[in-house]
């Protein structure tokens, strides 16, 4: 498994509460998919356009994948055929190695 890192992008707010309690169990949308959407550095821009419009209080989190390598999978996306880093079940802090502001 690679060791090279994905990423998570989120509210502020999400990236708090996720502090807060422990670990992340995933946005509203996440929930409803059923994994932890993540990416690859280079999709970062295009996920911040599509699903964060006009949001300016974001969070990029950096994940270290040998951290939840029984939680990770790599799936096409039916409308895009992009494969894409998903987590399966909650993301421990301790797999996120850097958080930063996102900005415009």
């Amino acid at each position: 498994m690679s060791n090279t890192p994905i990423y998570k992008i989120m509210t502020s707010k999400e990236w708090e509460n996720a502090k807060n309690v422990g670990v992340f169990k995933g946005s509203e949308m996440d929930q409803k998919d059923g994994y932890i959407h993540a990416s690859t550095a280079e999709q970062i821009a295009g996920i911040k356009d599509k699903f964060f419009a006009g949001m300016t209080d974001l969070v990029l989190l950096s994940i270290d994948p040998t951290q939840i390598q029984d939680s990770l999978k790599w799936e096409k996306s039916p409308r895009s055929g992009k494969v894409y880093p998903h987590i399966y079940g909650a993301l421990p802090l301790s797999a996120v190695t850097k958080e930063e502001k996102l900005e415009r």
